[in-house]
Formats: structure tokens, sequence, C-alpha cells
């Protein structure tokens, strides 16, 4: 399996994992051919690329710490759940009730999904629909903040409570105006000086409105702290930013790196990791960074790179301890001309410990 940006599509290739809509739907099942048609409904959609199967990547299989089916319906609930914030008229108390109880089995859920996946580095490669990008990044912070909890050794509870406050993290955007949220350029300070208020918002709400554990919405409340007390709302420092707190934070700002925004492109997972280790100690906690490292693999599997050596591959294994230097696939020679395909392991050969990646490499047709 490989993944191929939407420009190298065509018609003919098999999909190497399930695609969904819009509206969170089945679009094409795994192992569907593709069509023109399937194509401009992919680029409709917003989708940078999908995984494709093929003779050329057979071999090499993309696992994830959750199953797609299970992320795709966490993104519906929670779009279902929090998509109105007028509760008189959505049914009251009932529908409070039912809203924070999809989202607690969902967590159940996903807890219990990485639990069972706790070997498996994540790799994550952005196919967030713009429309509908916030429930798409509450999600993954969700996940990603319980994979970092799951290595710190938290127990199910605290998982659990992590990946409420992850999930809801944003919540307090539901009181700031859209215009603003959506602002395709750069934000004045007036303005930036609202949206800053999202965190407070968040707070409570949760705490006013939903039977939740308070390390929650603590949590929710101190996710923009920062480690070296520059963030916000009290500029809080180390220690005194809940565990939780300092988690939701780097999550956070790694996700929001590598999504694609209205005001810049996205980041590689690779340059968005070197930010995260650049910050240890400064934004973030050293410690939760390392491990971060560890579990989120900077060249997914399934992607193509390029060596220093002049080579090209594809990503086809990732190590925890060695995140920058994969097993890699070689499909392409200093020249570029395909070549048959061998295995060079970055991490254990010694003949190539001078060899490194230099970048993300284009599509292979």
């Amino acid at each position: 399996m490989r993944f191929v940006p939407v420009h190298g599509l065509m018609e003919g290739m098999a999909v190497g994992k399930s695609l969904y809509d819009i509206n969170h739907k089945l679009l094409l099942s795994q192992g569907s051919v593709i069509t023109r048609t399937y194509i401009d409904r992919i680029v409709q959609l917003g989708y940078q690329g999908i995984y494709i199967d093929d003779n050329l990547s057979a071999d090499i299989e993309v696992k994830d710490v959750i199953r797609d089916e299970l992320r795709m319906k966490a993104i519906q609930s929670l779009k279902e759940a929090f998509i109105y914030t007028d509760l008189e008229t959505k049914g009251g108390q009932k529908q409070v009730k039912d809203k924070i109880d999809i989202t607690k089995m969902m967590i159940t859920n996903i807890v219990e999904d990485i639990l069972e996946n706790k070997d498996t580095m994540i790799n994550l490669i952005d196919l967030k629909f713009f429309d509908d990008y916030t429930f798409f990044h509450s999600v993954n912070v969700a996940v990603l903040s319980i994979l970092v909890g799951v290595e710190l050794g938290l127990m199910r509870e605290q998982l659990f409570n992590l990946g409420l406050a992850a999930i809801l993290h944003d919540i307090g955007k539901i009181y700031i105006d859209k215009d603003i949220l959506n602002k395709p350029s750069k934000l004045t300070s007036e303005e930036y000086a609202i949206i800053k208020k999202h965190s407070e918002f968040g707070y409570n709400y949760l705490k006013e409105t939903y039977e939740i554990p308070s390390a929650a919405y603590v949590a929710v409340l101190q996710h923009h702290e920062q480690y070296d007390g520059q963030g916000y709302p009290s500029g809080k420092i180390k220690e005194e930013i809940s565990l939780l707190g300092r988690i939701i934070c780097l999550c956070d700002v790694y996700d929001a790196l590598t999504s694609n925004r209205p005001y810049r492109k996205q980041l590689l997972p690779s340059e968005a990791m070197e930010y995260i280790m650049a910050n240890g100690g400064v934004m973030f906690d050293v410690k939760l960074t390392k491990i971060f490292a560890r579990k989120v693999a900077p060249f997914p599997v399934g992607t193509y790179v390029r060596l220093s050596n002049g080579f090209v591959g594809i990503v086809s294994e990732n190590f925890e301890e060695a995140c920058m230097r994969p097993r890699v696939k070689i499909v392409l020679d200093r020249q570029g001309k395909r070549i048959m395909p061998r295995i060079v392991d970055l991490k254990n050969d010694r003949y190539l410990r001078n060899v490194t990646i230099t970048g993300i490499n284009d599509i292979i047709s």
C-alpha cells in the first residue's frame, strides 16, 4: 500500500484504504477501482491524496492505532452532538445528556482500540475535509493524546479523562464568531484576543453543562498553556499545568501544523515533528516530546522519501527508537529510473550510517 497525492491518481488504480464522503459515509471501499468520476469527487471533497494498492507496494502494510470505521464514526458523532449550541430548542437537559453520553462512548471505544494496538506507531496523513476540520482535528487530537497517555502508563480512568478533554478541547469555539474562526488572512490583535478566550469559554461551558470529571474540563482550560509560561489564559509554567493539559497542548499543535488551513499550507509530518522537538522545554514538556517522537511517524508508512544518496523509495516500516531512520523499499535509482525494488534498513544496516532522508518525494506512477 502507498499514499498517492490527488495529482498522481489515475483511472484503474485500486483503493488501498476505504474512503468516506463529506457525510462520513463509505464512498469507496478497499479494493475498489478508481474511475475519472471518483477522482473528480476525491478532488472536490478536498482530499490531499489516498492510499492505493498495487504490485509496487503489495508488501507494505499501513496500520493505525484505531480502526478507520471508528475514527469516522467518532467524527460523525461529534459533529451531530455539538453542531448545535441552542440547548433549549434542541431538547433541553435530555439533549445535554445524550451529547455527553455519545462522546463518552466514543472515547471509551478509542481507548480500547489504542490499548489493543499500543505497540503500533501512528501514521497520520492529513485526510481532513476543510469544512469539517474542527471535527477531524478534535478526534485526531484525542487519538494522539491517548496514545501518549498509554505510553506514559496512565490508567484507564486517566486515559478516559484525557481523551474526553482532548476531543472537547476546542468546544469553546462555538462562542467565537465564525468570520474570525475562518478568516483566511492574518488575525488582528483584537481578533486574536477573542480567539484566545475559547479555552475559558470551553471550560465554563463544560463545567456548567455536563457531568464530566474535573480533570477533563481543567485540561480544556489549560490546553494552550505552554511549558515556559508563555501560553494562555493564565501563563502557568511547567508542572503548574496539569499533565493532561500538557499532553493536549502538544498534540493539538502537531495536528494543526500537519493540516491544510485557509491561511497556510500544511507541514509535512517530518517538518511538524522537527518543530515539536525544537520546542521541547519551551512550549512543551521535554519528556512528552520524546514520547511523542517514539509513537508518531515523521515519515508515515506508504509515503515516498528521497535519500541523501540519490535513491527514492517507499517507507515500509518505522522504528520507535529511531523515528528518523525507517526501513525503505527503494524503487528509483539516482537518475530517477525505475529499478528492481530492494529493501534498505536505515536503522540497522551499518553500511548506511551516513545515508539520511532528505525529504518527501513526489508521486511515482
